[in-house]
């Protein structure tokens, strides 16, 4: 689509960079580029496993006709996956369920007022048939990673960077706990 950029690695200094080599493979749109600030870990995480994506606003309210032809013509462009984050009313996940076959996987964009909540009830109560997967207020990065597994269901080999991504959160954590026993035992 005309205007949204694809990216999937990430430069030394953590920013998101570089052109995707076979197309994206998973949409990462907002409602509003005030949004990115959030949505950006959605990005890292997905440049974290090497998938490759695409970025841009497509705004529900202001831009309706682009954001269904987004919906629309993201499966046929080879995108597999749509992370859409939105604040307030948060129509965008939603709408963009309703257009396209892919999963949908709704990130509630914190704002001024509220606090996310209406964005936390607008996307996770859609009516039956329009399914979208909601995370927490904010929670750009599990959507990243949720998106990566959706991917991972029918590619073996990111299957075991994400099993391998398991096991060094458990590591993580039970490093943790052996550092707090030995300070607090001695």
């Amino acid at each position: 689509m005309d205007g949204i950029p694809t990216a999937g690695t990430t430069s030394e200094d953590g920013a998101v960079t570089g052109e995707a080599v076979n197309g994206p493979q998973v949409g990462l749109i907002m409602g509003s580029d005030s949004d990115w600030p959030t949505m950006e870990a959605a990005a890292e995480a997905l440049a974290e496993f090497g998938i490759r994506f695409e970025v841009g606003v497509v705004s529900a309210h202001r831009t309706p006709q682009r954001m269904l032809d987004y919906a629309r013509e993201a499966a046929g462009r080879g995108i597999k996956v749509v992370i859409a984050g939105a604040g307030g009313a948060a129509h965008l996940p939603g709408m963009v369920a309703s257009a396209t076959p892919l999963p949908v996987i709704g990130v509630p964009v914190p704002l001024k007022y509220l606090d996310g909540m209406d964005s936390l009830l607008s996307i996770v109560q859609m009516p039956a048939g329009v399914p979208v997967a909601t995370v927490s207020i904010g929670g750009a990065r599990n959507a990243g990673l949720l998106a990566v597994r959706i991917l991972a269901a029918t590619d073996p080999e990111l299957r075991t960077r994400m099993e391998q991504f398991q096991a060094d959160l458990e590591k993580l954590v039970l490093d943790k706990d052996e550092a707090l026993r030995t300070r607090l035992l001695g």
